[in-house]
């Protein structure tokens, strides 16, 4: 009678095992999340010629289209893909806890944030400058900054990089997003915008009437694909669909479609490295 009782039992427990054993990738993987189609993407939204939201709500830029690149690559089309904003003070956040799938968003490899999450790539390499009004004619340079109003977004170490090894007397200004900076340049309420050059290079694309580029750039900086820190496998597969966007020549027609008319020197890709 008790043997009777425990067959049933016995049957779903092989029956869920059998189930588990022809399943694909783990829920918890890149690749695991991309099995139903679907995946959920930060980007920035503000940023012209690298990912803005345009007021018809369409999604353009060259992050953009590396990031409709690497899903594609996942199986995931673009209609599978829901983008949600990563602004520079919560991209971590929002990997980590799962909110997002991967981001690709301006996002600079470095050290302190590997403490986080993990990067593919890099998939761009720029470095930081300074954005000014067309008529400015003191600023060429961030050691010309002293006595000036320097604008860079929360949680940023640009602005203060500036601060510390170029001009002890400029004074910081945060803003919640690039486009706000921007806002405050045009109406004077700040002198200078400083990130990296291809963020800036798309606001002069925008406003060659209004902006320019001032001085040479700065520092280095390698844009990765965000993911989850312990996801080796999801930034193997990253890192194969960008080195297949460079060999297809997908890469260079992106960065020449959305960033080629602001005048800035277009770069090599840079070598992944991130393995």
């Amino acid at each position: 009678m008790l043997l009777r009782r425990l067959l049933p039992a016995t049957a779903v427990v092989a029956a869920l095992t059998l189930v588990s054993a022809c399943g694909g990738a783990g829920d918890d993987t890149l690749e695991g999340k991309a099995d139903d189609g679907n995946l959920t993407i930060g980007i920035r939204f503000d940023q012209p010629g690298m990912a803005q939201r345009r007021l018809d709500g369409k999604y353009v830029g060259f992050d953009v289209d590396v990031a409709k690149y690497v899903a594609e690559q996942l199986g995931v089309p673009e209609s599978g893909i829901t983008w949600k904003e990563a602004r520079s003070a919560n991209r971590e956040d929002m990997i980590t806890s799962g909110d997002v799938d991967f981001v690709v968003a301006t996002y600079s490899i470095t050290d302190k944030r590997k403490e986080q999450v993990s990067f593919a790539g890099p998939y761009f390499q720029t470095g930081q400058g300074l954005l000014v009004r067309y008529t400015e004619a003191d600023i060429t340079g961030p050691q010309t900054l002293n006595g000036k109003k320097l604008c860079s977004v929360t949680a940023s170490t640009s602005a203060q990089k500036v601060k510390t090894e170029f001009a002890q007397g400029v004074q910081l200004v945060e803003y919640g997003q690039y486009s706000d900076c921007v806002t405050g340049l045009l109406a004077g309420n700040v002198d200078a915008v400083t990130t990296d050059e291809a963020i800036l290079a798309g606001y002069v694309a925008e406003n060659p009437e209004l902006l320019k580029l001032v001085g040479e750039a700065f520092t280095t900086e390698r844009y990765g694909v965000g993911l989850a820190k312990a996801d080796s496998e999801g930034r193997a597969k990253v890192n194969a669909a960008l080195e297949k966007m460079v060999r297809s020549g997908e890469w260079r027609r992106a960065l020449e479609r959305n960033i080629g008319r602001s005048g800035v020197k277009l770069p090599e890709p840079p070598q992944v490295t991130e393995k």
